[in-house]
């Protein structure tokens, strides 16, 4: 079986994703890039059901090249964003919080220093419908210049990382974010970090480390 080991490691993730409530249903997908063979997530299953026999491996093109299932319909957005970023494994959420800001923002304000461990403020892609090129190409854009995740208009969130355990760290990190920020909302106008202020935490130390790159 292709790609064993990242097929095992889908399920596993895609189960915490659930029991952290990043996902609901039949929402939400990951992948794990190998070279030239993409494992992802098949289409309308459940990711705690999920085995590693049941998520198709494609090619950069999106061709299946092994597996009974179907992709997930948001394949050509893993791919976009494989080739946009070189990461190694995407997660892709309907979080609550993340859901919310995606629904009302056209940026993540930055309330905290810790969107740095994310490359920056992250950006809201422009909606469209899920699993078009257009989708893809929204937040391909929206990820440009070394961003770690993006958050979908009227839709979710997109995380990457060094490995399938990182982009899941990424993913949560970008909820709890959303989350101090709507919360903050609720008690009157939140301090909004400037560009300077995370500078100077940048300079500290506190940067995403650069992604191995396939």
């Amino acid at each position: 079986m292709l790609l064993r080991d990242e097929r095992r490691e889908l399920c596993g993730i895609g189960r915490r994703m659930v029991e952290t409530g990043l996902v609901l249903g039949v929402s939400g997908n990951l992948s794990v890039r190998r070279g030239d063979l993409v494992a992802v997530s098949p289409a309308g299953m459940r990711l705690e059901r999920m085995a590693p026999e049941d998520c198709p491996v494609v090619d950069l093109t999106g061709a299946r090249v092994e597996g009974a299932l179907a992709p997930s319909s948001e394949t050509p957005l893993h791919l976009a964003v494989y080739e946009e970023t070189g990461a190694p494994a995407i997660v892709h959420t309907h979080s609550t919080f993340g859901a919310v800001v995606a629904s009302t923002m056209t940026e993540l304000p930055p309330i905290h220093y810790n969107t740095l461990l994310l490359g920056g403020v992250v950006k809201v892609a422009e909606y469209a419908t899920y699993g078009t090129p257009e989708l893809a190409e929204n937040v391909r854009n929206a990820m440009a210049g070394g961003m770690r995740a993006a958050l979908m208009g009227n839709h979710g969130g997109v995380t990457v990382g060094a490995d399938l355990e990182d982009a899941f760290e990424n993913a949560r990190l970008l909820e709890w974010l959303c989350g101090v920020y709507v919360r903050a909302r609720s008690l009157g106008e939140p301090r909004i970090l400037t560009e300077a202020q995370l500078h100077a935490v940048a300079e500290r130390g506190l940067h995403a480390t650069p992604l191995p790159v396939e």
